[in-house]
Order: structure tokens, then sequence, then C-alpha cells
């Protein structure tokens, strides 16, 4: 039998999809986030401490606040975040020191 592995779950969260998960936080789309967008969250946290006990509505309004060029440089330090912390195989756990925003999100 077949497993299906969630992205986050074998770093292999790209780019696009972290994108997307800064656009439902700027544009507040979603109330209940996957595993894999609460993952990519939980990473945005742990490289940009502007953010690490904001809600989502919060870090929506950071987010909205970024240029291009910021923007861009966030994706990838969070793609680069989420890859150290879960290479390929490894499987996504969640870091005792995130548990307070990370329960928020559920």
């Amino acid at each position: 039998m077949t497993s299906i592995k969630s992205a986050a779950a074998t770093a292999e969260v790209s780019e696009m999809a972290v994108v997307d998960t800064f656009t439902k936080l700027i544009f507040e789309q979603e109330s209940e986030y996957s595993a894999d967008e609460r993952a990519i969250i939980e990473a945005l946290r742990r490289v940009d401490g502007n953010m690490l006990l904001d809600s989502p509505e919060e870090m929506g309004a950071y987010l909205k606040a970024l240029g291009v060029a910021e923007m861009i440089k966030l994706v990838g330090r969070v793609v680069s975040r989420l890859a150290d912390e879960n290479p390929v195989g490894t499987p996504h756990q969640e870091r005792p020191g995130a548990s307070h925003a990370y329960r928020q999100l559920h």
C-alpha cells in the first residue's frame, strides 16, 4: 500500500506553496490551515522574529507591508528553513519551543 506524505513531512515544500500560504495570510482566506501550511507558518515565525508571537491576521498585515524584494527573500528563507529542519525522508515534527503559536492555528 502506498502512503501519501505531506510536502512538509518530506521537506519538498516549494516556493509556490510558501507564496500560496503567504497569500492566505495576507488576504485572511483561511481560518484553518493544512499541515503543510502550518509548517510553513511555523518556519516563517522562526526566520522572522517580528512574527514570532503574532496571530495569523497580524502576520498577514506584516507580509502585506513588505516590498517585493523583501517578500522574495523571505520566501527563500522559509523554504531553506524547512529543508534544513526536515531533510527528505525525515518525518516532520513540531518543535517544542514553537508550541504556543502552533496551537493557536489549530
